[in-house]
């Protein structure tokens, strides 16, 4: 099994002995070598900050009246707020699969959050995602990029799955995870008002790779910026192009805030996380915005991974929440800074419809890399809506609901399947059956099921969306049955 790789040290040597035709050749070498460098600093830098349950209307420039991120709003001010971009699921693995990939999660067997083996076999999903899908990351580091991800990983290596491939056999050349991933780790140590001590949390994690450093779990998103800013430091000092995962364990429960933050109630525990959030994340945005080089070659996109926990975050005017099919636990608000690459500024961008999947083959196109010969996306390529005035996908965006969550937050038979297309949102069951049909250009809070004016509408869009749900491998999600009815967390 492969492990996480050493830095790499230069060292000098003495020349002296050498002839001179050799000579001459290094000089020619060293020559080329400059070129390339500066060839690959010409190539656009991204940095991808993925947030764990966060809800659309989260970021106060997003319309969040109850708590304030700043440092977000002000990359949102000098780039793109996105008002229509979807992630390919409204639970956590998932999601991360598809942004990772370019591929629809259940593909990949990944269709709900990883959790121990016999809750996975029961549900019919994965271990792990398989090392041969074709990750975003293993393109650009194949291309001469410097890759590493920072933060969450949780798609494969947790509980008792210990035999998960490492972070570094995806394409990443360097990695800090939390205690779901393989590899080196911050493990969260938990402080609340009136505590003598600090207490552990998922201690058993500390088997699950080599290294682990416990830290306040208030703190933990600024462990992981302040290992991200030396990884950048050091391929600005190569002249070379870098990837970065900036994935934070915030915002999801349970809600740790510094102590002299703490609020009352589920809710204001949230804000509280969120605001310090923000303020952790600023360090590595000012890092690269006060950095002129930096500053006109950097790309950094961010968004959530699914829609909010109830009575934590919120969706603003959509319906649902994490789990759901509905809006609000698929559609994510995404802000998309680059003030040498985002030719927009200060721009609320209502009309692009996208979604994780599609940032893949984007990325690879927006950076000059290649696409994998030997994979095919489900995403599309859709640099324009970086570096243009907009644009959508042409082919309908499909979901399935994780196997696990046919009954959740109160509703006791969610829809199984999802379809956007258009302007019109489709959920039905895995036969078809039961349609709803929603115009989200008149409705985007989905109150009016118009089916029934609708039924040609209906028919196509049922007919393509189980055949697509067709085309995917199995889950158990028809047979599945959660053993004790428990709401509340899921990863």
């Amino acid at each position: 099994m492969i492990r996480p790789r050493l830095p790499f040290h230069q060292f000098e040597a003495s020349l002296l002995w050498l002839p001179c035709s050799l000579l001459v050749f290094m000089v020619f070498a060293t020559s080329l070598s400059s070129v390339a460098s500066a060839a690959n600093q010409q190539r656009p830098n991204v940095v991808l900050v993925f947030i764990d349950d966060m809800g659309w209307e989260d970021f106060s420039c997003f319309g969040n009246h109850d708590a304030q991120t700043p440092r977000i709003d002000q990359m949102a001010r000098e780039g793109v707020r996105f008002e229509q971009f979807y992630v390919n699921s409204p639970i956590c693995s998932p999601s991360r699969t598809a942004i990772s990939t370019g591929q629809y999660p259940q593909r990949w067997r990944i269709g709900s959050f990883l959790n121990n083996r016999d809750h996975n076999n029961e549900r019919g999903i994965a271990q792990w995602l398989d090392p041969a899908a074709p990750m975003l990351a293993r393109s650009l580091q194949q291309s001469g990029y410097a890759t590493g991800h920072f933060g969450k990983w949780h798609m494969g290596g947790q509980r008792n799955v210990d035999d998960a491939p490492y972070i570094t056999e995806y394409g990443f050349d360097e990695s800090l995870t939390n205690f779901e991933g393989m590899g080196p780790k911050l493990l969260p140590l938990t402080m609340k008002p009136g505590d003598d001590e600090p207490g552990r949390i998922w201690a058993d994690a500390e088997r699950l790779g080599e290294g682990y450093r416990w830290m306040l779990r208030s703190k933990i998103t600024g462990g992981f910026v302040d290992a991200a800013i030396p990884f950048i430091d050091r391929a600005q000092k190569n002249n070379q192009p870098f990837y970065v995962n900036l994935w934070p364990d915030d915002v999801h429960s349970p809600f740790w805030p510094p102590v002299d933050e703490w609020a009352d109630g589920k809710r204001g525990l949230y804000l509280s996380v969120l605001e310090e959030m923000d303020r952790q994340l600023g360090k590595l945005f000012d890092r690269i915005r006060n950095d002129e080089a930096l500053r006109n070659n950097t790309l950094v996109l961010i968004c959530s991974d699914n829609g909010p926990e109830q009575g934590a975050g919120s969706a603003g005017p959509f319906r649902g929440h994490k789990t759901h099919l509905y809006e609000g636990g698929i559609r994510s608000s995404m802000v998309a800074w680059g003030p040498g690459i985002v030719t927009r500024t200060n721009a609320v961008d209502t009309t692009s419809v996208f979604s994780a999947i599609d940032l893949v083959p984007t990325l690879l196109d927006i950076t000059g890399t290649k696409h994998p010969h030997d994979a095919t996306f489900d995403g599309e390529s859709l640099a324009s809506a970086f570096t243009g005035d907009g644009q959508s996908r042409n082919a309908p965006i499909f979901f399935r609901r994780p196997p696990d969550r046919d009954s959740y937050y109160g509703v006791d038979d969610l829809p199984d399947l999802a379809m956007r297309k258009g302007k019109w949102k489709l959920l039905c069951e895995y036969d078809g059956s039961s349609a709803e049909l929603y115009d989200l250009d008149t409705d985007r809070g989905e109150t009016t099921d118009v089916s029934a004016e609708h039924p040609d509408t209906v028919a196509e869009m049922t007919k393509n969306l189980v055949a697509w749900h067709r085309s995917m491998p199995n889950d158990n999600g028809a047979t599945y049955r959660v053993k004790t009815k428990k709401k509340g967390r899921s990863r």
